[in-house]
C-alpha cells in the first residue's frame, strides 16, 4: 500500500498554508504595501487575452484561448460548438450501417409558434436519450419536423418566419437532430402521404362521410379537435366573457320550464343548462320504469314557440329517474347524449344555429337572426311571458371553451369525413396488452386501455384553407334536381388526384355528363401528425430509411397528448405498415409555474427557454407581455405576476444548466413546478466543474501524458475509492437510462461529481501536490492518473445532459500517447462499468471516516473560521478502530481538526467536549474547551434521541405486527434485529454523552 501523509507531515503542511492564507487575508485597514505590489506584479505577469477564445469562424471547431477563464460563463462555452458539430456530419445516421438502430421522431412543434419551455423539456431529453446511444455504438437516428398547425394561422409565409426561429432554438437548445432529413407536414412528400394513406383508409371502410355531431367554433367557423377543447369547471353560477358579446354570459345555472301537453293532459317540467337549445327540441324523454309518466308514454307535448310535437319517448339509457324532474328535452342536433338517443328512436335533427352561432331559420322568426347568448335572455323572457318558466338554480358544470379563441364550443350536426377507429383502436391495445408497445411510466397504460376501449369515430374534416386539402371529389351530374354540394353522400369519389376521381366517375355514371368539384375542406392536423413516423422516413415509398428505421425505438412527449397523436400514430401506422410505429412511449410531466399553476400568458407565468438561456431584465419580460395581445385587466395580472415571480429578472444560465434542470425534475412524474432559483443553481454548479478542471490542469502540468492503462492495485486507497464510487455512478446512470429514469441518471451523476469528486478526492489529493518530497512521487503520480480517469470519464458520463461545458472541457484534458484520439466528446465511447474498479469493502471503510469528517464538521462552533482543534474517536471494538486509524490522516484533512486521537472504551473521554454518535461503534469529539456550551450540546443529544427513537419506534412496530414472523424472510428479520440493537446502542451512547455534560 503507497505510504499516506502521516499526521507529523500533515500538521507542518496545514502550518504552511495557514500562514500563506493569513499573509494573503486583507487587514480592516487594506493589504501592506509589499501585498500590493506583488499582487500588481502578479496581475501584470497575466495577459488578459490568454483567457479570451479568439474568433472562430462558423462551421470551423472552435478555437481555444491559451488558458482557461478563471469563470465559467455560459454565452462564452456554448458559442461556436454546434455549427461545428452539424458541419461536421456527427448528427447523422446512415441506413446501410451494421450498428443497432436507435430512432427518435421529434414531436413536431407548431411552424406559427416559438419554442416553450415545455418543448425545451422535450429537447432535454430526447438529446440526452440520442446523445447516450450515439456514445454506446448505436445508429442514432433523431428526425426533425415542423407542423403546419392548421387553425393557429392560415398564412404560409410564417413558416418561413417562424419555421427558422424554431430551428434556430432547436440548435441553441443543443439538439444533435439530423438536419438532412428535416420535413414539414406540408411539404411535396408529406402531402402526398396523407392523401395517399386517406385512399387507402377509405378503400377499406375506415374512413366514411356522415353527418354527426361536432365541437363546432363560432369565431373559427370550423369544426375543432378534442385537444383544442379545455373544460371549464363551474361550481357555481359564473358571468364570463365570450368573444362578440358587449356584457358577460351567464353560466352554471339550470333552468326548468314546462311543456304543455296536448289533450289537456297538463304540463311536463324539464330543464336545461342551455335553455336556447329548447328551440330545436323534437321530444322528451322518460325511464319507461317511472311511474310518474307511465300514463304519458307515447304522447305528445307541444312546442309553445312552433307548435311542433315532441313525443314522449321511454329511454333508460339516458332517463335517471330520480335526478330532476326525470324528464329530459332531447335536442339531437346540438347534444352528443341527444344525438344518440335521436339515433336509437329515430327523431328528426334540427340545426337552429348557422355557422356564426346565430339562431337560423329552424328557430322560430322571432328568434332567427339572434347571436345564441342573446336568444337565451330572448327564450327565457318568452317563457315567462307564457308562464311556462319555472326556476333557475345553481349548477356544477363543464363548459368546453375552444383553447385558441377562448369561445364557447357549439355541438353541431355537419356532414363530415370521420375516421371508424374501432379495429384500429383494437389493434392499438392489444400491442400494450401484449408488450409490443411498453408506456412509461407505467401507470399511463390505464388511461391508454380506458380511451381505447371508449373510442369515438374521429372526426377529420376541418373548415379551413390552410392545411392538406380532402381527396374527395363531389359528382354532380347534368339532370340533378339538387346541385349543392355534398347534398348527397353517395355522390363522393375519394382518389389521389382529379385525374383518377374523373376516371373512376366515368365508371361510375357511364354514358352520364357530370361536374367534379374537390371538397373544400381540409384535414385535421393531427391525421398528419398521426402519420409522422412513417411519412419522416419516405413512406408510402420502399426508402432504404423506412426498411432501417421503422419502427422507431421510443416516443418522447407529454402525457397531456397520449391519446390525440400517440394513440392515432399507433393505429396509423399498425394498420398502413403492419407494425408499431416505435416500441416504447415515454410520457414526460407537463411543466407548471413555481407556484404550481398551469402556465399561461393571461397568469404571466410563461417562460421562454431563451429568457433562461441568456437572462433577461424585469424590464424585458414587461415589455414583451406589454407587446402581447392580452386584454387590459389580463395584462395587470400578468404584469403583477412577472413582478413578483422575477423581481429581479431572471440571470443568465445556459442552455446545459436549463437541460439539467428540466431533466433532473422529471422525477415528478405528472408535473413540474419550474422554480428558476434551481436552474441558477445548475448554473453554479457548472462553475463548480469548470474550477474542478482547472485545479486538475494545474496539478496536471503541461507536460503531463495519460497513461494508456492504469493499474488499480498499486494505487493510493483514496484513488481507488474515488474509482470505485465512479464505476458505481456509472452502472447507476447506465441502468437508469435503460429504466427511462433520467432524474435518477442526473442525481447518480452529479452526486459523483459534487460530493465524491469535487468535496473529497480533489481534497484528499491536495496534500500529495503541495509536498514537493521524493517519497511521495509515487502516490502524486497515481493522483495524477486516477484525477486524469475521473475527469474524461466523468466528463463523457455527464455528456448527455450537458453538452456544451463537456465537450469545451474534454477539449482541454490532455490524451494519452499513441492514443486514436476523437475529435470530439460525442462521438467517444460512452462510459461502461470497470470490473477492477469494484471494491466494495474499501467504500464501506471510506463511508465511515466521511460520516466521521461530517459529524466532527457538525460539532464545530459557527463562530469558528480558521481555528483547528483536537477530536477524538471513541472506537468500540477492534474492527472500527483498525478502519478509524487507516484514514486517520484522511480524517484530520476532510474535517479541518488539528488531530484526532483513537480511544478505546477503557480511555477517559476528554473535558470540555462536544459529542456526536457516528454509529453504535463509533463516537467522535471535538474539544471545545472554553467555547464549549452544555446547554447547546445538550439539545444537539436531545434531537439525536428524538430521532432515533422514532426510527427504534417503527421498526418495533413494524417487527411486532401481526404475521411479521411468519412471512418476513429470515434475513429480513435478522437485518432488522441487527437495526433495533443498533439504535439501542447508540440511545445508551447519547445517555452516557448526556451524563457528563450534566456533570
Amino acid at each position: 500500500m503507497e505510504k499516506q501523509l502521516d499526521d507529523k507531515e500533515l500538521e507542518l503542511e496545514r502550518e504552511r498554508k495557514q500562514k500563506k492564507e493569513q499573509k494573503a487575508q486583507a487587514t480592516l485597514g487594506g493589504p501592506k504595501k509589499s501585498e500590493k505590489k506583488q499582487k500588481k506584479k502578479g496581475a501584470e505577469d497575466e495577459n488578459p487575452e490568454d483567457f479570451v477564445d479568439p474568433d472562430t469562424p462558423s462551421g470551423e471547431k472552435k478555437s481555444l484561448a491559451p488558458q482557461m477563464a478563471k469563470q465559467y460563463t455560459p454565452s462564452a462555452v456554448e458559442k461556436s460548438w454546434y455549427s461545428w458539430w452539424e458541419s461536421a456530419g456527427y448528427f447523422g445516421a446512415d441506413p446501410e450501417s451494421s450498428k443497432p438502430p436507435f430512432v427518435i421522431v421529434l414531436p413536431p412543434p407548431n411552424v406559427t409558434g416559438a419554442l416553450h419551455i415545455g418543448h425545451a423539456l422535450t429537447v432535454a431529453i430526447e438529446d440526452a436519450m440520442i446523445r447516450w446511444r450515439r456514445m454506446s455504438g448505436y445508429n442514432a437516428l433523431w428526425v426533425p419536423g415542423v407542423d403546419h398547425a392548421g387553425i393557429a394561422t392560415q398564412v404560409l409565409k410564417w413558416k418561413d418566419q417562424y419555421g427558422d426561429t424554431i430551428l434556430g432554438q432547436l440548435r441553441r437548445l443543443g439538439a444533435t437532430l439530423d438536419w438532412s432529413r428535416e420535413c414539414f407536414t406540408m411539404d411535396e412528400q408529406r402531402s402526398k402521404a396523407v392523401t395517399e394513406a386517406f385512399v387507402r383508409l377509405h378503400k377499406d371502410g375506415l374512413i366514411y362521410r356522415d353527418y354527426r355531431l361536432v365541437n363546432w367554433d363560432c369565431t373559427l367557423l370550423t369544426a375543432i379537435s378534442d385537444i383544442e377543447v379545455d373544460h371549464l369547471d363551474l361550481k357555481d353560477e359564473t358571468m364570463l366573457k365570450v368573444p362578440g358579446y358587449g356584457t358577460p354570459v351567464q353560466f352554471g345555472v339550470l333552468l326548468s320550464f314546462a311543456y304543455p301537453l296536448e289533450e289537456g293532459l297538463g304540463e311536463i317540467i324539464v330543464a336545461t343548462t342551455r335553455i336556447e337549445t329548447m328551440l330545436g327540441d323534437t321530444a322528451i324523454a322518460v325511464h319507461p320504469e317511472d311511474k310518474r309518466y307511465k300514463h304519458l308514454h307515447g304522447k305528445h307535448a307541444v312546442h309553445p314557440f312552433n307548435g311542433r310535437k315532441l313525443k314522449i319517448i321511454c329511454d333508460a339509457v339516458l332517463v335517471d329517474p330520480t335526478f330532476g324532474t326525470g324528464a329530459v328535452k332531447i335536442t339531437p342536433a346540438h347534444d352528443p347524449n341527444d344525438f344518440e338517443v335521436g339515433k336509437r328512436h329515430n327523431l328528426e335533427f334540427i340545426n337552429i344555429l348557422t355557422d356564426d352561432g346565430k339562431i337560423n331559420s329552424n328557430g322560430g322568426a322571432q328568434f332567427e337572426g339572434m347571436p345564441r347568448f342573446a336568444a337565451r335572455v330572448a327564450v327565457i323572457d318568452a317563457l315567462k311571458e307564457k308562464g311556462l318558466y319555472k326556476e333557475t338554480k345553481k349548477n356544477e358544470m363543464s363548459l368546453g371553451i375552444c383553447s385558441r379563441t377562448n369561445d364557447v364550443v357549439e355541438p353541431m350536426i355537419k356532414p363530415q369525413w370521420f375516421v371508424n377507429c374501432h379495429t384500429m383502436a383494437k389493434s392499438g391495445l392489444d400491442a400494450v396488452r401484449s408488450g409490443k408497445i411498453e408506456i412509461i411510466p407505467q401507470q399511463y397504460e390505464q388511461d391508454w386501455y380506458r380511451w381505447l376501449e371508449n373510442i369515438r369515430d374521429w372526426c377529420v374534416s376541418r373548415q379551413l384553407w390552410w392545411g392538406h386539402r380532402v381527396p374527395a371529389w363531389y359528382v354532380t351530374l347534368e339532370d340533378d334536381q339538387l346541385n349543392v354540394l355534398g347534398s348527397n353522400n353517395d355522390r363522393w369519389i375519394v382518389a389521389r388526384n382529379e385525374n383518377d376521381a374523373i376516371l373512376e366517375a366515368q365508371q361510375k355514371y357511364p354514358g352520364k355528363k357530370f361536374q367534379l368539384n374537390q371538397d373544400p375542406d381540409v384535414l385535421d392536423t393531427w391525421f398528419s401528425s398521426g402519420l409522422f413516423p412513417l411519412t419522416v422516413l419516405g413512406w408510402p415509398d420502399d426508402t432504404a430509411d423506412l426498411r432501417a428505421f421503422y419502427p422507431g425505438s421510443v416516443l418522447e412527449t407529454g402525457l397531456d397528448i397520449l391519446f390525440f397523436w400517440v394513440a392515432r400514430m399507433v393505429m396509423l401506422g399498425m394498420q398502413l405498415c403492419g407494425d408499431v410505429p416505435f416500441q416504447k412511449v415515454y410520457l414526460h410531466p407537463m411543466i407548471r409555474d413555481a407556484h404550481g399553476r398551469k402556465m399561461s400568458k393571461s397568469l404571466g407565468n410563461v417562460v421562454d427557454p431563451l429568457d433562461v438561456i441568456n437572462g433577461a431584465m424585469l424590464e424585458q419580460l414587461l415589455k414583451r407581455l406589454d407587446e402581447g395581445n392580452l386584454d387590459p385587466n389580463e395584462l395587470i395580472i400578468a404584469r403583477e405576476g412577472k413582478i413578483k415571480d422575477f423581481p429581479d429578472g431572471i440571470p443568465e444560465c445556459g442552455t446545459d444548466a436549463l437541460r439539467f434542470a428540466l431533466i433532473s425534475y422529471t422525477s415528478q412524474s405528472d408535473r413540474i413546478n419550474l422554480d428558476i432559483k434551481r436552474v441558477v443553481g445548475y448554473r453554479q454548479w457548472c462553475n463548480k466543474l469548470w474550477n474542478a478542471i482547472r485545479f486538475a490542469m494545474g496539478k496536471l502540468g503541461d507536460n503531463y501524458t495519460p497513461p494508456a492503462t492504469i493499474v488499480v492495485s498499486a494505487m493510493p486507497p483514496i484513488c481507488k475509492w474515488i474509482l470505485s464510487v465512479l464505476n458505481k455512478a456509472i452502472g447507476k446512470t447506465v441502468t437508469s437510462l435503460e429504466a427511462y429514469k433520467f432524474s435518477d441518471a442526473t442525481s447518480a451523476i452529479y452526486s459523483w461529481w459534487q460530493y465524491q469528486l469535487c468535496d473529497v478526492f480533489i481534497e484528499a489529493v491536495k496534500p500529495y501536490f503541495f509536498n514537493d518530497s521524493q517519497e511521495f512521487d509515487s502516490a502524486r503520480a497515481a493522483c495524477r492518473d486516477t484525477l486524469w480517469v475521473c475527469l474524461d470519464t466523468g466528463l463523457r458520463l455527464l455528456h448527455p445532459f450537458m453538452p456544451y461545458v463537456t465537450e469545451e472541457l474534454w477539449q482541454r484534458l490532455p490524451q494519452p500517447k499513441d492514443s486514436c484520439r476523437k475529435n470530439s466528446i460525442m462521438i467517444t465511447e460512452y462510459p461502461s462499468v470497470v470490473k477492477e474498479w469494484a471494491d466494495d469493502k474499501l467504500e464501506s471503510q471510506i463511508d465511515i471516516v466521511l460520516d466521521t469528517v461530517n459529524k466532527l464538521r457538525s460539532l464545530k462552533p459557527s463562530t469558528d473560521t480558521n481555528e483547528r482543534r483536537p477530536a477524538f474517536a471513541l472506537c468500540r471494538g477492534q474492527d472500527i478502530a483498525a478502519t478509524v486509524q487507516c484514514y486517520q490522516s484522511l480524517a484530520v484533512s476532510l474535517s479541518s481538526v488539528s488531530s484526532l486521537k483513537i480511544l478505546t472504551e477503557s480511555d477517559e473521554t476528554p473535558p470540555d467536549c462536544s459529542t456526536a454518535v457516528v454509529n453504535k461503534d463509533l463516537t467522535v469529539y471535538l474539544q471545545l474547551q472554553g467555547a464549549l456550551n452544555a446547554e447547546v450540546e445538550l439539545e444537539k443529544l436531545r434531537k439525536k434521541r428524538d430521532e432515533i427513537q422514532k426510527l427504534q419506534h417503527a421498526l418495533s412496530q413494524k417487527m411486532d405486527a401481526s404475521g411479521y414472523r411468519e412471512k418476513a424472510p429470515p434475513s429480513v428479520q435478522e437485518e432488522d434485529m441487527r437495526k433495533l440493537t443498533a439504535f439501542l446502542e447508540q440511545l445508551q451512547v447519547i445517555s452516557e454523552a448526556e451524563k457528563k455534560l450534566d456533570a
